[in-house]
């Protein structure tokens, strides 16, 4: 049996990275996933892959819009038909946009916030009625060593990743206080090996871009996609039944300076 053998899990942003990767994972221990984004077709290829590797009826795949309330409601209800119920939310999808204060759009700004932020409000407000009849179930937020350590040229990204962060333990409190079995916390990585750094990337090079981020960690290195999976996993399965309202840093260190 899996750590989450059981479990059903709804994972956004999964067609790369992040998204990807704990869809894997969950997946290779027992759970059955949903892989939504707005790319559609990526999220079809990595669902085929999990199916290849683990049975037909392991992975499905959704379009969704992380910002459109009517594509959650519309999702949600598909996994869990397809899926036979829904135990775990992943809110993973996320975006950043570049500027300070002064160089940053107002239209940047507010793309940014209805994508990381507006997606967790959705996500998790839809998601309950079907996690309370699943129990126990698990909420995992996506958010950043961003939305605790803040930046001069990175405002929105530390806004909306803050914003992630205690939305988690509102949420975590208020399933407390319902007497509902649902647990929701954070994670918080630092720079990963997914595409969200390609345009630091595109202006450095790959060994010079990943250099230049690892030496800002005390570690030496960015991290990998997989460091995060398995603290996804981690706070999917039973293993975490007591720990809601909280965060997981994995960050290298960074937070420790």
């Amino acid at each position: 049996m899996g750590r989450v053998a059981g479990k059903k899990a709804f994972i956004t942003g999964a067609a790369q990275g992040l998204g990807a990767a704990a869809a894997r994972r969950l997946a290779e221990e027992g759970a059955k996933v949903s892989l939504a984004d707005i790319n559609h077709e990526g999220a079809k290829r990595v669902a085929a892959e999990i199916d290849a590797a683990h049975g037909a009826g392991t992975a499905f795949a959704f379009p969704l819009d992380v910002t459109r309330e009517d594509q959650w409601i519309y999702a949600l209800e598909e996994a869990d038909a397809a899926m036979g119920g829904l135990s775990v939310l992943v809110n993973n999808a996320g975006i950043s946009r570049g500027g300070n204060i002064e160089q940053l759009s107002y239209e940047d700004w507010k793309l940014v916030m209805s994508v990381n932020v507006d997606s967790v409000f959705l996500g998790t407000k839809h998601a309950l009625k079907y996690l309370r009849q699943n129990p126990p179930g698990s909420i995992v937020n996506i958010s950043s060593i961003a939305g605790l350590i803040a930046a001069h040229n990175s405002p929105v990204y530390n806004a909306s990743k803050a914003a992630v962060w205690l939305l988690s333990k509102g949420i975590a409190l208020h399933c407390a206080k319902q007497g509902v079995d649902v647990r929701s916390n954070s994670i918080h990585p630092t720079y990963i090996d997914t595409p969200i750094l390609d345009p630091l990337r595109q202006t450095f090079g790959k060994e010079e871009a990943e250099a230049k981020l690892g030496r800002q960690v005390p570690l030496g290195h960015i991290g990998e996609p997989a460091d995060i999976a398995n603290a996804v996993l981690y706070l999917a399965s039973d293993e975490s039944k007591f720990m809601t309202g909280a965060e997981l840093k994995l960050d290298g260190g960074i937070s420790a300076m």
